[in-house]
């Protein structure tokens, strides 16, 4: 991946990553809501995998994140 995009993927990550725990949401759990093996979260969640835009949404619509808000705060990440 470009070192260009890291630091918003990083900060897509940590969203993620706290949305999910505030809503006290395991892994396992969110991947049973999205069919996909837990894995998949852990993954993306690492870092070890990107995104797509569309599982992006899908992961945002199980969490309730607004998408124009994630992408805000991605936007005040950067350089």
């Amino acid at each position: 991946m470009s070192h260009l995009y890291s630091r918003q993927e990083q900060t897509l990550r940590e969203i993620l990553r706290q949305a999910r725990k505030s809503k006290g949401i395991r892994q396992a759990d969110l991947a049973v809501k999205l069919g996909v093996p837990q894995s998949f979260v852990s993954k993306y969640e690492s870092g070890e995998r990107v995104l797509t835009f569309v599982e992006t949404l899908l992961i945002f619509n199980e969490l309730n994140l607004e998408p124009s808000a994630v992408a805000e705060r991605i936007k005040a990440s950067s350089p």
